[in-house]
C-alpha cells in the first residue's frame, strides 16, 4: 500500500470519527491536522475541500455496506438472520465503541444545512440501505422465512428507523444494551410463528 493511501485513510478515518462526535460543522482541517499529524496543506492536497472529503468518506461508506451486504447474503441465506446479523453488527460496534454512532445517521440528523453534494450522498446511502431491507424483507415473505405486517418497503423503513432510532437511545442513554433491548421485539415481531 503507498503512503498517498495511507494517508488518505488516515485523513478518512478520523473525520469519520470527528463527524460522530461533533457532526458535520463540528471539525475542520486543523482538528483533522493535529489527529494525523500533517499539515493542513496536505489535506487540501488530498481533499481540496470539506465537502470534497465528507462525500468522499459518506460514498465509501455506502459502498463498504454494498461490499458488507453482499458477503452478509452469500453467508446468510435465511432472511431473518440476515436482520439478526445486520442488527448485531450495530450491537457489536455500539458495545465495543469502535463505530458507536452511523456517520451516516449524524450526518442526516444535520441534513438541511449539508451541503448539497453531501446531502445527497448521505441520501443515496439511505436509499441503498432501505432498498435492500426492503429485497430482505419481500424474500423471507416469500420463504417463509419472515412475518410481515406490511408490504416489504414498509416494513424495510420500520426495521431501518427501529435500529437507527436505537443506535439514538443507546447514544441518548449512555447504555450499548438499550441497542438489543429495543431490537429484540422489532426482530420477534418478524419471526414467523410454528404452529404445531
Amino acid at each position: 500500500m503507498s503512503n498517498l493511501s495511507t494517508t488518505s485513510d488516515d485523513i478518512l478515518a478520523s473525520t469519520r470519527n470527528l463527524l460522530i462526535s461533533g457532526g458535520y460543522n463540528g471539525f475542520s482541517y486543523a482538528d483533522i491536522s493535529e489527529i494525523v499529524g500533517i499539515r493542513k496543506a496536505s489535506i487540501h492536497h488530498h481533499f481540496p475541500s470539506k465537502v470534497d472529503l465528507v462525500r468522499e468518506l459518506v460514498k465509501r461508506y455506502r459502498e463498504d455496506g454494498q461490499a458488507s451486504v453482499t458477503v452478509l447474503e452469500q453467508k446468510v441465506p435465511n432472511a431473518l438472520d440476515i436482520l439478526k446479523a445486520y442488527a448485531n453488527h450495530w450491537a457489536a460496534c455500539i458495545e465495543d465503541s469502535s463505530r458507536p454512532y452511523c456517520v451516516c445517521a449524524m450526518l442526516a440528523s444535520e441534513l438541511p444545512s449539508l451541503p448539497t453534494e453531501v446531502a445527497t450522498e448521505v441520501t443515496n446511502f439511505f436509499r441503498f440501505i432501505s432498498s435492500w431491507l426492503a429485497s430482505v424483507m419481500e424474500r423471507g415473505s416469500k420463504q417463509g422465512e419472515l412475518s410481515l405486517t406490511s408490504a416489504p418497503h414498509v416494513e424495510a423503513e420500520t426495521f431501518l428507523a427501529t435500529v437507527y432510532g436505537a443506535m439514538l437511545s443507546a447514544r441518548a442513554y449512555g447504555k450499548p444494551e438499550v441497542f438489543s433491548m429495543i431490537l429484540e421485539p422489532a426482530l420477534n415481531r418478524l419471526t414467523p410463528t410454528v404452529s404445531h
